[in-house]
């Protein structure tokens, strides 16, 4: 990965469009190396959840090129790459994995993560999973307890318990949660390491009882919307 690492951080200084053509072999050869991880990282998560067995690189990936149309920042290209591997592809609505990698100095989330978990759901799927919190509480908080070395983000909550919950539970806290996703930063020894594939998925085995618990619900809101 040391390639990818040092094709990002290149590019993060020198985020024009000028650079970025001169510099199109480079891209294509870190692209080649995440592209070939991401693949049998896939095949590796499979093996302990195969709700994402059949899925290919492309189903999981995203563009290099930035959605400039409505920010401030205008620089035309991602100095990360990331891979979102959950059942049915990235754009499914479901719960999965999520390996990235950013550049050193690039401030998007702040250094490479492992993730698993649900983010911005629908606001069907919401209810759902804060549901299943209401009833089956006590197992969320055990798959959370499960993912050692994984914190749960609170970084986007609501400042007071919602409508049609109960504000004195002792999952008051979950309930406030607009995500829902374990999060774990790496450093870059962790990256280059050799062993990095065998690691990565050695820690996301830890999270796949949060992954499936999510996916219920998930589940359970489209059956809803369904019948």
């Amino acid at each position: 990965m040391k390639k990818v690492i040092n094709y990002l951080n290149s590019l993060n200084s020198n985020n024009n469009k000028g650079w970025f053509d001169a510099h199109k072999k480079e891209f294509l050869e870190a692209q080649a190396v995440f592209n070939d991880f991401i693949d049998r990282l896939i095949k590796g998560i499979s093996e302990f959840d195969p709700q994402v067995k059949n899925l290919s690189v492309k189903d999981c990936t995203y563009r290099i090129y930035r959605d400039v149309r409505f920010s401030n920042d205008k620089t035309p290209y991602k100095s990360h790459m990331g891979a979102f591997i959950s059942p049915h592809g990235k754009n499914s609505g479901y719960s999965g994995y999520y390996f990235h990698i950013e550049a050193s100095s690039a401030n998007y989330i702040g250094g490479h993560i492992l993730s698993t978990g649900i983010y911005r759901p629908a606001p069907k799927v919401l209810k759902s999973i804060r549901e299943e919190i209401m009833l089956n509480g006590e197992r969320f908080l055990e798959a959370i307890s499960v993912a050692k070395g994984f914190n749960l983000d609170s970084g986007d909550v609501l400042k007071r318990v919602p409508t049609g919950f109960p504000a004195e539970s002792q999952f008051a806290d979950l309930f406030k949660l607009r995500n829902y996703f374990l999060v774990q930063y790496l450093n870059d020894n962790f990256i280059l390491s050799d062993k990095l594939l065998e690691n990565t998925i050695c820690e996301y085995k830890k999270t796949v009882i949060f992954n499936n618990l999510l996916n219920l619900s998930v589940d359970y809101a489209n059956q809803s919307c369904n019948m």
